[in-house]
């Protein structure tokens, strides 16, 4: 079987108390975070990773998210840990959605995978368009239970329920990384 891995805005605006976006517990997932990506790059396996790159005056900051992910500062930096010495492509982008960047597509395209498996954060926000969109391109989706992490609780219920009836598979890092 020929995987990606697409690693969803792994960042430290997100990941850590100080973070501009940060979800109370959510740093409960670095480690399975760290596992993949050491799993991958053993493996072979090529890593997608999703970056929010935002400018200071951002469309998404009018919307009432706070600023976050500001290009070039601390917040925008993948964690460590989720930076792979090979094979790995990092994707910039400025909304929610993976595919508004043209480079995703090509990149996943190019790559022709029998299966995605994707983690990262959040379930109910960029996850959910990730997922939702490798859906209608048709991919094969799965999604790393304990890698992913929710903002929204009753909002992530209702994507996995979702993805359940689409027949996303959802292993575990143990069960992919041994």
């Amino acid at each position: 079987m020929k995987a990606v891995f697409v690693d969803i805005d792994t960042q430290l605006d997100f990941l850590f108390p100080a973070g501009a976006l940060y979800t109370p517990g959510v740093e409960s997932i670095c480690g399975n975070l760290a596992k993949l990506t050491a799993h991958a790059a053993r493996a072979g396996i090529p890593i997608l990773s999703t970056m929010d790159a935002h400018a200071e005056d951002d469309a998404e900051f009018k919307q009432g998210w706070p600023h976050h992910c500001v290009k070039g500062t601390m917040g925008q930096r993948k964690l460590s840990t989720t930076i792979a010495p090979r094979g790995q492509q990092f994707i910039e982008k400025q909304t929610f959605d993976c595919f508004s960047n043209p480079k995703f597509s090509e990149l996943l395209f190019a790559m022709q995978p029998d299966r995605v498996f994707v983690y990262g954060v959040v379930t109910d926000v960029c996850v959910m368009h990730a997922v939702d969109g490798l859906l209608a391109r048709e991919y094969q989706v799965s999604i790393v239970s304990d890698a992913i992490y929710a903002y929204d609780e009753a909002k992530a219920e209702a994507c996995l329920g979702g993805w359940r009836m689409a027949h996303v598979k959802f292993p575990t890092t143990a069960s992919l990384c041994g």
